[in-house]
């Protein structure tokens, strides 16, 4: 089993967004080289389906939380409220 194979077989919800947009980057590129064989190109389609998802969950996570920093009006500490996400 070659390493781009074993990558497949970590489940997305347990890797960091660099750690799955690496995966997805790695996935694309093997892709775009038209060296893996029907079956397992149409594997790792859906693998980038899923990582996909698992970023732009991430990214979305990310930018909620930017939302939720407070800048205060009278000149005081910047403050920042936790966001608490659906998945927790």
């Amino acid at each position: 089993m070659t390493d781009f194979e074993t990558s497949l077989d970590k489940p997305e919800d347990t890797l960091s967004f660099e750690e799955a947009l690496s995966q997805l980057e790695a996935i694309v590129e093997k892709l775009e080289s038209g060296t893996v064989d029907l079956d397992k190109a149409v594997d790792a389609y859906a693998r980038g389906m899923l990582l996909k998802q698992h970023c732009q969950a991430r990214l979305e996570e990310a930018r909620l939380k930017v939302e939720k920093i407070k800048l205060p009006e009278n000149g005081g500490a910047v403050t920042a409220q936790p966001f608490e996400s659906e998945s927790q």
